[in-house]
């Protein structure tokens, strides 16, 4: 479609701080890639004058028992696996969270103002409660097996986000009630020192994201360094359903079929039920569907995975990026922390 007409400077609208994270341990699954990575690469390529700071958030990690030597070489992985789906450190900041001790610093202060009924009303807490009262047959959660990591771990989120004063955060659902809880403790700082320092972070959704909630469990078993015989294996392995006729869109009736609809549909930018559509015109067995998903997906993956080996295998590129990526986040965090430190009395 030609351009029209321009809009007038003074219409346009005011550049975005964009952050978000992502845990270092695990490959990227197909759900990741869809639901999150993407739409990070697309929010880079598509948005050319918003700051875009994404993080591999080590701290959180510490939440569970972690092999040292295994965190170590997840943490490398990660990065490369972010930078093979096509984040540029040129244009995006990307780096790890524990190397800017300012992360752990403010979420100190943040945690100084946040009541603790809060935090147990995470979802991230009461989930842990619930496996510990399942793994240990108790009538009663006995919360002294959890460590206190994780009740503050939401804290720790917060300030991830508020650090670089992010005007928006890429969300799923499941993070929802923890971008909530930053808003919260932002507005409650603000207020508590009068003067406003950090603006109230907004959830960007990722419009193209079409996958059902079901659709990550299906999806999770195909790791981005899956090889294609593997992915056409897992694939073909997939439960679908008991009815042999027909193709149709039905996460009630039909999830297993529908959640193959669903990555058709999020690998194709569409709605599922036009996916579904098309599909059943053509008169689709499940095996058709199953093959074609597995065609699209080993496409989809072909280009990363070939990336991630090679990056992999330059250890002194991720160093170079990862000290360059730590420095201009505590470029940024510094001024943010200066601010903080005043308003508090610690300067």
């Amino acid at each position: 479609m030609p351009l029209l007409f321009r809009r007038p400077l003074s219409t346009l609208a005011k550049p975005r701080t964009v952050f978000s994270g992502i845990q270092p341990t695990g490959i990227p699954h197909l759900g990741n890639y869809l639901g999150a990575l993407s739409n990070w690469v697309k929010l880079q390529n598509e948005n050319p004058n918003d700051r875009l700071i994404f993080s591999v958030v080590g701290w959180h990690a510490l939440t569970l028992p972690q092999n040292p030597k295994e965190l170590a070489a997840s943490r490398r992985d990660m990065l490369a696996v972010l930078l093979a789906v096509g984040l540029d450190p040129k244009r995006s900041i990307i780096f790890h969270q524990d190397s800017n001790a300012m992360h752990t610093e403010l979420a100190w202060i943040l945690g100084c103002i946040t009541p603790t009924g809060k935090l147990r009303r995470m979802t991230s807490w009461k989930t842990r409660l619930a496996q510990s009262r399942n793994a240990n047959s108790e009538s009663e959660v006995d919360e002294s097996l959890l460590n206190a990591g994780l009740l503050t771990y939401p804290v720790l989120q917060a300030a991830d986000i508020l650090l670089y004063r992010a005007t928006h955060v890429p969300v799923g659902e499941d993070q929802r009630q923890h971008l909530e809880l930053s808003r919260d403790i932002a507005d409650t700082f603000n207020r508590t020192f009068k003067k406003p320092l950090f603006p109230l972070p907004t959830s960007l959704i990722n419009p193209s994201s079409k996958m059902s909630k079901s659709a990550p469990d299906a999806s999770s078993r195909i790791l981005l360094t899956d090889p294609p015989s593997l992915i056409a294996s897992k694939i073909r392995g997939a439960v679908t359903d008991s009815i042999t006729t027909g193709i149709a869109y039905d996460p009630v009736a039909r999830p297993g079929t529908s959640n193959l609809l669903a990555i058709l549909a999020a690998i194709e930018d569409v709605e599922i039920e036009s996916v579904a559509r098309r599909c059943a015109e053509a008169n689709m067995s499940h095996a058709d569907l199953k093959r074609e998903v597995t065609e699209r997906v080993d496409a989809l993956f072909e280009k990363p995975r070939a990336e991630f080996e090679r990056i992999r295998g330059d250890p002194g590129y991720l160093e170079q990026v990862a000290k360059e990526g730590a420095e201009k986040a505590r470029e940024i965090s510094a001024v943010t922390m200066e601010q903080v430190r005043q308003r508090v009395g610690l300067a």
